[in-house]
């Protein structure tokens, strides 16, 4: 006869079996309808150039972030004063690029659809063209801000025209010229930077040039009978210099700062009229130290914060 405390052990573990669980970033648990913000994650890197492992970045920043607090001392805003759904990560074929993009694209075509703002996480950087294909048919005077230490302006990679290494020359296909702003960019071939000088507003090494965009971009409202410019926002992680972010495909000496870029997304997301962004190319098993994630973590935490 087994004893009553074997016998209570195994009700606990049927207990804990039945109980739903569902790994969300933290501070992110609201429901979909009163949610303005919806995360959602695109764990894809089969176009990767260099050293592959970004689809595994959005679980990692779920899992890691309970080691960050809800509260920003850089803000004085807590996440527990906001309502962001989380919505997981999406089942990707890593075999069929088209089929992954499509994918994403619908559910940035259901968040869009109710009005509130998609925050994707990475992956590698081609998962940003979907929601900037939607949010174009929303709004075709879209403009895009875009951190990152490579150009990603090349016309195709090795034959392929949908690469991380091309993401924002499809981007300009659609946007067209001047109404792509780069910050940061510190890599990429000759050709790519003649594409920029020519099509596209490039600041390249550095964040100088950050302000005068976004007054610009502010006094562009005006213009607009005082409808905001949209803008969507793109933050390819290893536009920080390696000493802080190593865990991503292809580092690049020169980057900026942490705080350089939060201070950057803040004062984006505060005073423009941001309807979309993402974090990409974290690749948690290249930075064995775990700081590359943590940091993502908080990064994501001030963005949902300002946003």
């Amino acid at each position: 006869m087994r004893s009553p405390r074997i016998l209570c052990c195994r009700k606990v573990m049927v207990n804990i079996m039945l109980n739903k669980n569902i790994e969300t970033f933290i501070g992110c648990d609201a429901e979909f309808d009163e949610a303005k913000i919806v995360l959602y994650g695109a764990p894809f890197d089969s176009t990767t150039s260099y050293r592959p492992g970004a689809r595994f970045g959005p679980s990692a920043i779920r899992h890691e972030s309970y080691g960050i607090e809800t509260y920003s001392p850089y803000q004085k805003r807590d996440l527990t004063d906001i309502n962001v759904f989380d919505s997981g990560d999406l089942e990707l074929c890593f075999g069929d690029t088209a089929a992954a993009l499509a994918v994403i694209g619908e559910r940035a075509d259901e968040i869009v659809s109710t009005g509130k703002i998609p925050l994707l996480l990475g992956g590698e950087h081609l998962v940003t063209l979907p929601p900037v294909e939607r949010l174009y048919k929303q709004y075709p005077d879209l403009h895009v801000i875009h951190f990152d230490a490579h150009a990603d302006l090349r016309d195709d990679y090795l034959g392929a025209r949908l690469s991380h290494a091309c993401v924002l020359r499809r981007i300009h296909d659609l946007v067209g010229d001047g109404r792509i702003h780069q910050f940061g960019i510190r890599s990429g071939e000759r050709g790519e930077f003649e594409f920029a000088a020519a099509h596209t507003d490039m600041h390249p090494l550095t964040l100088g040039g950050f302000g005068e965009v976004r007054a610009a971009l502010d006094e562009m409202t005006t213009l607009l009978a005082g409808r905001k410019v949209p803008v969507y926002v793109t933050v390819d992680l290893d536009v920080l210099d390696p000493s802080e972010f190593p865990g991503t495909g292809t580092p690049e000496a020169g980057g900026i700062s942490f705080l350089e870029l939060l201070d950057s997304l803040i004062m984006i997301a505060s005073r423009l009229n941001v309807v979309g962004a993402d974090l990409v190319e974290l690749a948690p098993s290249l930075d064995s130290s775990g700081r590359s994630t943590a940091l993502a973590c908080k990064l994501l935490r001030e963005v949902l914060l300002a946003l």
